[in-house]
């Protein structure tokens, strides 16, 4: 574990018209982690990871990522930084085939190194090697989150931004997901998590946050949480 900040964020509001939607947030993801951020819908976990991209746009406080403030660049000048988000709902391009929606992942540096960034998409998704030529709209959930995954990962990010990766798949499909997360990050890829299956996200994190109402009410390190009675209780099933 890197003890080495990546992404700083250093009280952190945002808001959609006059509704406060985080309320001074503070959180590290340090470089070659997984850091996990759990709490129920409506938390604000979501909006934090599109805050991070600049929509909605930090009304204030500081995203720092590798020293540099990023909190007012445009969202494609913070792509550029190094990040990328695959997002809640997955939203791919599903008139485009499978192959169409990977070159968009890639657009960030010009399509430099597509052949081979392809190529380490498709070996680590190869069911969406076979449906390349597939439109997106008509892929199963299961294979829309990894197009999801894959576009991400096309533009060689440092930083993964995962938002509900889990969400809506079958149980088998879920271990798949998490096991290519835990396959990417062992690649030096560093990673923040938000995910509602919080025992799953925790198993596999160095560190986790807890949002409750758009602040961080908790943090310590992923086994501690998975051990806290508070944590237990509300998001573990009472174990």
């Amino acid at each position: 574990m890197s003890t080495e900040a990546l992404l700083e964020i250093r009280g952190v509001e945002s808001r959609y018209g006059s509704i406060v939607a985080l309320r001074g947030v503070d959180l590290e993801v340090a470089e070659g982690d997984i850091v996990a951020l759990i709490g129920a819908n409506g938390a604000g976990k979501s909006t934090l990871m599109t805050t991070i991209f600049g929509t909605p746009r930090a009304s204030r406080g500081r995203i720092l990522f590798a020293g540099r403030d990023m909190t007012n660049l445009p969202t494609h000048e913070i792509a550029r930084c190094g990040l990328a988000l695959s997002p809640e709902g997955r939203r791919i391009f599903p008139r485009m085939t499978v192959h169409e929606n990977l070159q968009m992942g890639a657009a960030i540096d010009g399509h430099a190194r597509f052949d081979d960034d392809l190529e380490r998409v498709y070996a680590i998704f190869p069911r969406l090697k076979e449906r390349s030529g597939q439109n997106g709209g008509t892929l199963s959930g299961g294979e829309q989150q990894m197009l999801a995954i894959g576009r991400a990962l096309m533009s060689r990010p440092r930083l993964l931004l995962l938002d509900e990766p889990s969400m809506g798949l079958a149980p088998l499909m879920v271990q798949k997901v998490f096991e290519v997360i835990q396959e990417v990050a062992a690649e030096g890829v560093t990673i923040l998590l938000v995910e509602q299956n919080a025992r799953l996200a925790l198993s596999v994190a160095a560190r986790g946050y807890v949002m409750e109402s758009g602040a961080i009410t908790l943090t310590d390190s992923a086994d501690a949480l998975l051990d806290n009675p508070r944590v237990q209780e509300a998001y573990l099933g009472g174990e």
